[in-house]
């Protein structure tokens, strides 16, 4: 967290706040000569510097002291909100307990909630959650803490959000689905849960699967949960087959896994280019060939 202290006092304020000096802090503040809600030229407070550092007693002689526990700083984020990003479950109780709201958002649209799920703090997000805070709450580009979570590769978090109602098939503005999103960063787990939750498993965006993706990828772990849901191996809307992205992958065990899946490795893709046209791996034209060959005969 970064900020600017506009006077020697307010500096002290800050400085006690970030550090967790509770006796300076409340010097400072039983002087009279320095407000409990002093701000830099950004609008952060001593409040959202102590909630971000997890600093649970200054916090609370800050909330006692007058602060204003839902000031938005110029960003959009409030003392609630920086709590939640790092993880500091008993500073969100206690903010909670003085009025604080899961309501604001940041200038992209980030809440409390959202950033607490990219992040993975399963006990803030349960904290949140049972005040208030709405689990289908989005980012401007359509991100939402499901999506977030999933991206990040957050199960626990990901059980929590859907127990409470999250869309498993909620798409960000791009078209891209947290299963795909997942699939893509390799998270096997997040994958297999989002599967089991009823994600589609052949959503695509521009064209490409999550199976698709995965295979480009190398994910073997995240092809293999996949898999066990009978994804399309054919041809997709980008006008290649999993098969293809397997074999430029030059990944052995991915190749074999769509084999085992029955990939055709004679379907050609809209450049009329067969798997075996786009790699000089030996090993993968080994797998591929035979395969061709029984099927040309």
């Amino acid at each position: 967290m970064s900020f600017k202290k506009e006077t020697p006092l307010s500096n002290a304020v800050f400085w006690a706040a970030r550090k967790g000096n509770l006796a300076l802090l409340q010097l400072l503040l039983n002087s009279g000569r320095v407000d409990a809600d002093c701000r830099d030229s950004f609008g952060t407070t001593a409040l959202m510097v102590a909630s971000y550092s997890g600093h649970y007693e200054c916090v609370k002689e800050l909330i006692m002291q007058g602060a204003d526990i839902n000031y938005q700083k110029e960003t959009g984020s409030t003392a609630l909100f920086f709590a939640s990003q790092q993880g500091h479950n008993d500073v969100v109780k206690l903010l909670f307990e003085f009025g604080a709201s899961t309501e604001f958002q940041t200038k992209n649209g980030g809440t409390a909630l959202t950033v607490a799920s990219q992040y993975g703090h399963s006990k803030v997000v349960e904290t949140l959650l049972k005040n208030g805070a709405n689990v289908h709450d989005q980012l401007y580009d359509g991100a939402t803490p499901l999506f977030l979570a999933a991206q990040e590769g957050h199960v626990t978090v990901i059980r929590q959000l859907l127990s409470t109602g999250a869309k498993v098939n909620q798409f960000r503005e791009d078209g891209t689905a947290a299963l795909w999103m997942a699939a893509q960063m390799g998270h096997s787990e997040v994958v297999r849960v989002l599967l089991l939750r009823g994600a589609d498993r052949d959503a695509d965006r521009d064209g490409s699967t999550a199976l698709f993706k995965a295979a480009l990828k190398g994910h073997n772990s995240v092809i293999e949960e996949l898999l066990k849901f009978s994804p399309s191996v054919g041809l997709l809307k980008n006008g290649s087959t999993a098969l293809h992205a397997a074999v430029m992958s030059g990944n052995l065990r991915t190749v074999l896994l769509l084999l085992e899946a029955n990939a055709d490795p004679t379907v050609p893709n809209k450049n009329n280019e067969l798997p075996a046209n786009l790699t000089k791996n030996d090993r993968i034209l080994k797998m591929l060939h035979p395969i061709i060959l029984i099927g040309d005969s």
